[in-house]
């Protein structure tokens, strides 16, 4: 069964195509529709890679001393603590599936969590909460930290997730944003 989730404020689409739960935790994969100058900031994950594999269109993967851009049937592998971002530069669509070793619940928690709060007017205009609680437990479940100038924040990120956990947020968002089967 594959879940497909918009993010209404950007028109990305993301169509999980097999999850860390259905994998045994081996796999995370994903069908992503990414707009033109769509794309993340500078980030690396801790505890997974991530593949990305171009089908139609072509993927900027920016890397700390490098960029890259992968067209149809080209493929990257960024390894655990490698800092990247993925951007969309062309006009037109770009599709790609990312594959995520091992599987990441919490990732795929976040971006239910993400598209939905976009979905309900509680980001800003790029999709980043605007809520510090909502954001801390974003970033803490989806093992994305910024890197450059933000990295300095992870420790209060660290507080802000322990609030809420505490206060009954985070479970709140994973209640009413991922309560699909299979996640």
């Amino acid at each position: 069964m594959s879940i497909t989730i918009v993010n209404p404020l950007i028109k990305d689409e993301v169509t999980f195509t097999q999850t860390a739960s259905a994998t045994n935790g081996r796999t995370t994969a994903m069908l992503v529709k990414l707009m033109p100058g769509g794309g993340t900031p500078m980030h690396y994950h801790r505890n997974f890679d991530e593949t990305f594999i171009v089908l139609e269109g072509e993927l900027t993967v920016a890397l700390k001393n490098r960029t890259l851009v992968l067209m149809e049937g080209q493929e990257y592998t960024v390894k655990k603590r490698e800092v990247h971002c993925f951007l969309n530069q062309s006009q037109q669509e770009v599709v790609f599936t990312t594959i995520i070793r091992p599987g990441s619940r919490g990732f795929e928690h976040a971006l239910c969590i993400l598209y939905g709060l976009a979905a309900d007017k509680r980001t800003n205009s790029k999709g980043i909460p605007t809520s510090i609680l909502d954001l801390a437990a974003v970033s803490k479940m989806s093992d994305m930290r910024q890197a450059g100038a933000g990295k300095a924040l992870w420790p209060l990120i660290t507080v802000f997730d322990l609030v809420a956990r505490m206060t009954g947020v985070k479970k709140r968002l994973i209640k009413k944003y991922c309560n699909y089967s299979g996640m």
